[in-house]
């Protein structure tokens, strides 16, 4: 390898490396800028026919912007040796922004004499803020080679996906999380309370019949709520406790604990004609901080319930517990988790999004995380069509030996210039940074994979992606199994 700086004596000169970097077919577009900044920190190197820019297990030198030359990258597997990627003038290859990689996992060969510039690993993590359009252009590449590189690249994608939903469900795991550590703060304080008012109530040294009478009011109001009370309505039941309560001498502050039971003013009238003074202040205390403590335990229940229930979507919807093999997919469920996932996304454009599932649907053989990614791609793409208050309906029925889903939005269409280019790969109407082009791309070859049809019709004010997949049957053969 050659390998000489732009600024010592005999390198390239500064000029014609520029116009170098002009031409090449990923930077052709940069600003002027961000061509300077990568001369300013590249290296200009050669290499020379079999030499091997990158080993297994080291580390890899950096991003080499290709001037000319071919590349060949093998990867070494279960004792053989397979062809990859290559590269030639007008590619990229090594780190890229926001790659992982770190040390080489197969070898690259040089076929071709190359030139290059070659940016080191720790420029390219500056790259995102001093170059955005070039980091823009080589994330796209990026997902270019995860696609080409191995056979994980649909799990890749769907990470990738998660990763755009994260936002979504921090945002959904943290109102039930917020909820129960409210409450949680707030129960030590009511069972200080609660502990309180039981020791007035001893002092108090109730009869037995005053016992039978309290008793009851405090069955009404521990037992399970049967109605759901309308703002209005509870505005009103608490304001009719707290006149009951001021009416006689009793404080106002356990009207709102004594709203939310079935404890009628009627209960509490009879009460009052068997305790009197002190003793029937101590009963409603008791009573009250019974209820706050039942209250905020129900919902730290419920808030925790939630945490749950998401954390459950999450995993389901990645197949995470499940072995990498075909098995029966249960596609109402697919689609229930991801809608999940995606309900913050909904709540953003105030969307209403229905799911309409045949009862009694089949189940599908295949991969249920590869199928939720290309739910999730349908639907996110629907949700992205539409107008704020816009409509997504997802459906999914049998249709002879067929399970038929169909993702429906209320959007503006795909335009006839722009329908028939939708699944090809990195083909995006969204803007620079908003899209990789590779959902439709990756749906389609999912739905391929497990022996099925996707389709598209469109019109102004709706578009429907049709996903057509064969019932349970014979099992799908695995690339694991298939290689063996």
């Amino acid at each position: 390898m050659t390998n000489q700086p732009l600024d010592a004596s005999g390198s390239p000169d500064p000029a014609a490396l520029r116009q170098r970097l002009r031409a090449h077919r990923a930077l052709s577009d940069a600003p002027e800028a961000e061509l300077d900044w990568l001369l300013e920190h590249g290296t200009f190197i050669r290499y020379e026919v079999g030499e091997q820019p990158v080993s297994p297990g080291k580390p890899v030198a950096g991003l080499y912007i290709l001037f000319k030359g071919r590349l060949t990258h093998y990867s070494h597997r279960g004792g053989t040796t397979r062809k990859v990627l290559d590269w030639g003038a007008g590619d990229v290859t090594g780190v890229l922004p926001y790659s992982r990689m770190g040390v080489a996992v197969g070898t690259t060969v040089v076929d071709e004499a190359a030139e290059a510039l070659l940016v080191p690993p720790e420029i390219v993590a500056d790259m995102p803020v001093a170059c955005p359009h070039v980091t823009a252009v080589l994330v796209h590449t990026m997902l270019d080679r995860a696609r080409e590189f191995t056979s994980s690249d649909l799990q890749l994608e769907k990470l990738a996906s998660l990763g755009r939903l994260a936002a979504g469900m921090a945002h959904e795991l943290n109102n039930p999380a917020s909820a129960a550590a409210r409450s949680a703060r707030f129960l030590s304080e009511a069972l200080a309370e609660s502990d309180a008012a039981s020791r007035a109530l001893g002092e108090a040294a109730l009869s037995e019949s005053e016992k039978v009478l309290l008793e009851n009011a405090r069955t009404l109001c521990l037992a399970p709520a049967t109605s759901v009370l309308s703002p209005l309505q509870r505005a009103d039941r608490e304001e009719a406790i707290t006149d009951w309560l001021t009416a006689h001498g009793a404080d106002a502050s356990f009207a709102a604990p004594l709203t939310d039971t079935e404890l009628r003013l009627e209960t509490l009238t009879e009460l009052a004609g068997g305790l009197a003074g002190d003793k029937l202040g101590a009963a409603l205390r008791w009573m009250a901080a019974a209820c706050t403590v039942r209250a905020l335990a129900y919902e730290i229940e419920q808030a925790s319930s939630r945490v749950h229930e998401l954390v459950s979507a999450v995993k389901t919807f990645t197949y995470m517990d499940h072995a990498s093999a075909p098995e029966p997919v249960d596609v109402e469920k697919g689609l229930t988790d991801t809608l999940a996932m995606l309900a913050a996304k909904a709540r953003g454009k105030a969307a209403a999004v229905k799911l309409e599932a045949a009862t009694g649907l089949p189940r599908v053989n295949g991969f249920g995380g590869e199928l939720n990614q290309v739910w999730t791609n349908l639907i996110d793409n629907a949700l992205d069509a539409v107008d704020e208050g816009g409509q997504v309906t997802v459906t999914a029925a049998r249709d002879e030996e067929s399970v038929v889903v169909r993702v429906i939005d209320d959007g503006p269409g795909i335009p006839p210039d722009v329908k028939n280019r939708i699944f090809d790969p990195f083909f995006t109407t969204k803007p620079v940074g908003s899209g990789t082009g590779l959902g439709l791309d990756i749906a389609r070859r999912i739905v391929s994979r497990h022996e099925g049809l996707i389709a598209v019709t469109t019109e102004p004010g709706k578009t429907e992606l049709r996903v057509t997949l064969p019932v349970a049957g014979p099992r799908l053969v695995s690339d694991d199994q298939t290689s063996s």
